[in-house]
């Protein structure tokens, strides 16, 4: 038998109340209900952002601690590269000045020449005189002791050597505009060594070089008490130093002959002279200079390092 639309409602409705009744087992019917599902939302939303909450500050701890860690790395890092690069800086440098070593040895600057005589002119002296035959002979030399009224001067004994005969000529010392005479103390012909005595006191000395400090390879310079700052300088260097003397190849002309052979300090280590020749020749690439302390020997008295006056005259 066919069915009507009348049915057909009805079957809806069935459906319809089914569905009414299956959410009506779900929703509260009381205010009591109704709060115990909402604090069951709450519950359930606490426990969610605890969860969550947990979970963000675990995550802010852990960065924290790499942030940590990183920063404490970064800073050993930068300080070993600081380190590092300080280390290489002076490596840098050092190279630099074994590379130019070389070429500060070729010439002294102008202004060290300068500034050497400049220092070393109130203690030089250039000295003239006259040879057997009269001829003049010229020199240098340099104050070794001084006190208020007189002032011993070392020389070479080839500037002065007709003077060790009587009669003798005269010895006439200048010191720029300055002329004064002077005495022939005594003196060392095997070392080419003289020594003067002038009746003005008060003048300054140069120190000696201790002999240690004497090397081969040494900038030295030949200074000469003639010259517009009251004094002349050549330089070289030292070839060998040795039992008999020293041996460079700053030059050395009449005038500087006598004078004192400097190091870069203004200390004397040797004496110039164009006529020692302790191996029995010369040459005139390289000169031969008995040392300071060869002027020990009979020229001076030198106790420990420092002389304290001349020797006894002859």
């Amino acid at each position: 038998m066919a069915k009507g639309k009348g049915d057909d409602g009805e079957g809806v409705r069935t459906h319809l109340n089914a569905a009414v009744e299956s959410v009506a087992r779900f929703v509260p019917r009381s205010v009591k209900g109704i709060v115990a599902v909402l604090v069951a939302f709450s519950v359930g939303a606490s426990l969610s952002g605890a969860v969550l909450y947990t979970y963000y500050d675990y995550r802010k701890s852990d960065a924290e601690k790499s942030a940590n860690a990183f920063v404490k790395n970064f800073q050993k890092r930068f300080e070993t590269a600081t380190k590092t690069i300080e280390a290489e800086s002076e490596n840098a440098k050092s190279e630099i000045q074994a590379e130019i070593e070389p070429l500060k040895r070729i010439r002294a600057e102008g202004e060290t020449l300068e500034a050497l005589v400049k220092s070393a002119a109130p203690s030089l002296f250039f000295i003239r005189s006259l040879d057997e035959s009269g001829a003049p002979t010229v020199g240098t030399g340099f104050a070794v002791a001084s006190d208020n009224d007189q002032t011993f001067v070392l020389t070479s004994y080839t500037t002065v050597r007709a003077a060790t005969s009587r009669p003798g000529p005269a010895i006439e010392v200048r010191q720029r505009d300055t002329v004064i005479k002077a005495t022939l103390w005594t003196w060392d012909e095997s070392k080419d060594l003289a020594l003067l005595i002038l009746q003005r006191g008060k003048v300054e000395t140069l120190s000696f070089a201790a002999k240690s400090s004497v090397k081969t390879g040494q900038r030295v310079f030949a200074l000469s008490g003639l010259g517009a700052l009251g004094g002349a300088a050549t330089q070289g260097f030292i070839a060998d130093v040795s039992s008999p003397g020293i041996q460079h190849d700053a030059s050395v002309g009449h005038a500087f002959q006598g004078g004192p052979l400097l190091d870069s300090d203004g200390k004397v280590v040797g004496i110039a002279s164009r006529s020692y020749a302790p191996l029995g020749f010369t040459t005139e690439d390289v000169w031969w200079a008995p040392s300071i302390r060869a002027a020990c020997d009979k020229v001076l008295k030198c106790p420990g390092d420092n002389p304290s006056g001349a020797g006894d005259k002859r």
